[in-house]
């Protein structure tokens, strides 16, 4: 990296005098003025009349920093005392409280959303670049290369206390549930929106919001192939009547997501011949045991209600003990759990990666979602989601 005005005395030791503690936060810091993000966040939450003495740029990634040290409030600021010989005296609790409250407003998020955006092209532009270059998904042996892949999930977070906009949720606890989206190809969180505990997993006013922030800030050259996926909780008509909308001779946009089984979908099951089955592929490009794979896209009785273009595949697996309770009246007949797939893939595949027209790798394709568990909404929690909003609702929707 090159310099920067603070740091151009830095240096890396492993003893000597001079010496600061949490030295790590000083790398997020030095990346975030060289990403651009910085000076970009100080333009976004300029404010004619104002002449804070602090950067509210610098604020917001202080406020950053501090929560990967263990932040979990505003006041937690003062771990980056610590850092003070290197990035000076540190934001003060009401300081990082001003410069949040300012930047909760509607205006000032999308001009912070912009400038997200700039910072994030330019970094992308740089791994572009770099001799790996961008990573590209490999799923089951094939690389989708050229093609962005985002996948939303929803997650709740319990309030500790009586917090503005905090309710019951569907499992019975108090707090929120927001909505997410997250690139699959960098793990990167795209784009938020908080919402009261009780709101709906599959609200499509919420879907569309959330998915087209996060389009937003995907850089232009990589908005020709989109590939969204979303679990069977966020599916819902409308959502998949847009997403079939959102194609046009620019933009491909693909997807899959989850469907709800009901009696009728069952039914298309039964029909399945048993040569019609075929061994599911693992992650690794491997063939599964006990786990097979069937398209019902001519079976199902339900696909003339729904938009042409479609294809559901159904999967099948043996049922562990833990899930035996939830099963059907036909699964427990059978000794198979099964699932459905939504998709509009179509019979030629995916552009540019062939074989991907299977119904077992685009079954592949969907399951891989599940690690937005992990690397979306846990480490999004592990990095102050969990302790968000504060009493003020405006405040920390950033």
């Amino acid at each position: 990296m090159q310099d920067t005005r603070w740091d151009h005395a830095l240096k890396v030791t492993g003893g000597g005098t001079g010496l600061i503690g949490h030295a790590g936060a000083v790398l997020l810091r030095k990346t975030a003025d060289q990403a651009g993000l910085t000076a970009a966040l100080s333009a976004a939450l300029r404010k004619a009349g104002t002449s804070p003495l602090l950067d509210r740029g610098i604020a917001l990634i202080s406020m950053a920093a501090a929560i990967a040290l263990g932040a979990t409030s505003m006041s937690d600021i003062a771990v980056l005392a610590h850092l003070t010989p290197v990035l000076g005296q540190a934001p003060s609790g009401p300081t990082i409280r001003r410069a949040l409250d300012l930047a909760g407003t509607p205006a000032m998020r999308d001009r912070i959303a912009r400038a997200r955006a700039r910072a994030r092209a330019h970094v992308w532009t740089l791994i572009l670049q770099a001799p790996a270059g961008f990573p590209w998904l490999a799923i089951a042996g094939k690389t989708l290369t050229g093609w962005l892949v985002i996948d939303m999930d929803a997650t709740l977070v319990t309030a500790r206390s009586d917090k503005e906009g905090a309710a019951a949720t569907w499992k019975k606890g108090y707090g929120f549930h927001p909505l997410g989206a997250w690139c699959a190809n960098t793990r990167e969180c795209l784009a938020m929106l908080l919402r009261p505990g009780n709101a709906g997993s599959n609200t499509f006013t919420d879907h569309k919001e959330v998915l087209a922030a996060a389009i937003r800030q995907v850089p232009a050259r990589f908005r020709a192939r989109v590939l969204v996926r979303i679990d069977g909780a966020g599916a819902s008509h409308d959502l998949v009547k847009h997403l079939l909308s959102m194609s046009s001779p620019r933009r491909t946009v693909l997807f899959t997501c989850g469907w709800m089984i009901t009696s009728a979908d069952e039914a298309a099951i039964m029909q399945v011949p048993a040569d019609a089955w075929k061994p599911g592929t693992g992650q690794d490009g491997d063939v599964e045991q006990d786990k097979d794979v069937a398209e019902v896209t001519h079976l199902l009785s339900r696909a003339g209600n729904w938009p042409g273009g479609l294809r559901w595949i159904v999967r099948r697996v043996r049922p562990s003990r833990r899930q035996m309770p939830n099963l059907t009246a036909y699964e427990k007949k059978t000794g198979w759990r099964y699932s459905i797939t939504c998709t509009n893939i179509p019979d030629g595949g995916i552009g540019g990666v062939p074989g991907s027209h299977h119904p077992q790798y685009i079954d592949t394709v969907h399951r891989e979602h599940a690690v937005v568990e992990t690397g979306g909404v846990r480490a999004a929690k592990a990095m102050g989601l969990r302790n968000l909003p504060s009493k003020s609702w405006q405040v920390p929707i950033n």
